[in-house]
């Protein structure tokens, strides 16, 4: 009896000893991905590299400026439409991103319903989750349809559940994702309930924020328009040489200095103003 006494009493001190003496290992820490990375994930472009796109900046910017310079013969205004050409993709992303984010928020709600629907008739979660690939909506589908396949594979729900997140890039999708993964972990009994709460919410929030962007519409079409209508005027006047030489001179390359700045802060000035709050994905 002693001796048992002493092998347990051996083995705790031992355990303590291990606790404080053994090198931890270090908490890993995903790096975060650069501001062009996450437009391309939010805008479903997984596959395309911020490589690729940087180097296509770079040959419509010298593309453009090579162009301009053989028609207008003026140096700066060629540099001004280069830099103005290389940043179009980067701003086509960009719009791509905000446009499929609105369309994923119109949806989501919908693929909420029919997990609900599926969880209530008694489907497994996975099995349910699977299932928005073949019957969600339909810009959904592919990413639920590779999580089926992912899961099918492997078996491991959770590791799907990253994948699938990864694919999404939405801070929606995230928060319907890990709320899956807390019931599936922890065995949720009110999961379709709160399937049924978020699926209210999503609505809510998709038809206000719907409704605040037509009425800033025309603070963002107008801050467009404003940026636009100087270069259009330089764009034509670059067709009459005698002109556009001007900007050749010192005090045209301030002229157009000047110009750019102004249009580039008031944009974003502008922007800024009638820009409507996002979501973070803080769940990533």
């Amino acid at each position: 009896m002693g001796a048992l006494v002493g092998l347990g009493v051996g083995t705790g001190l031992l355990l303590i000893w291990s606790a404080f003496a053994l090198p931890r290992r270090p908490r890993e820490h995903r790096p975060q991905a650069g501001r062009l990375r996450r437009h391309l994930d939010r805008a479903g472009l997984p596959h395309v590299s911020t490589t690729g796109v940087l180097a296509l900046c770079g040959v419509l910017g010298v593309v453009t400026a090579v162009l301009f310079q053989a028609v207008s013969g003026t140096p700066p205004v060629a540099v001004a439409f280069g830099a103005a050409a290389a940043w179009l993709p980067v701003a086509a992303v960009s719009g791509r991103a905000r446009r499929r984010q609105r369309e994923l928020a119109e949806v989501w709600p919908e693929a909420v319903d029919n997990l609900a629907s599926a969880v209530r008739a008694g489907m497994s979660l996975p099995d349910a989750v699977a299932a928005l690939g073949t019957r969600g909506p339909e810009p959904l589908r592919d990413a639920f349809d590779r999580f089926a396949l992912d899961y099918q594979v492997s078996g491991r729900f959770g590791e799907c559940l990253d994948r699938l997140k990864e694919r999404l890039a939405d801070p929606t999708g995230d928060r319907v994702v890990e709320g899956l993964r807390v019931a599936r972990e922890v065995g949720g009994g009110e999961l379709g309930r709160l399937l049924r709460n978020l699926s209210g919410y999503l609505r809510d929030d998709a038809r206000t924020r719907s409704e605040l962007e037509s009425r800033q519409a025309w603070t963002v079409n107008g801050a467009r328009l404003a940026v636009a209508a100087p270069w259009l005027v330089l764009l034509l006047m670059s067709l009459q040489s005698e002109v556009i030489h001007r900007y050749a001179s010192p005090g045209g390359v301030v002229v157009l200095a000047v110009g750019a700045a102004t249009c580039l802060v008031a944009y974003r000035v502008m922007m800024r103003i009638g820009r409507l709050p996002t979501e973070r994905r803080i769940l990533s």
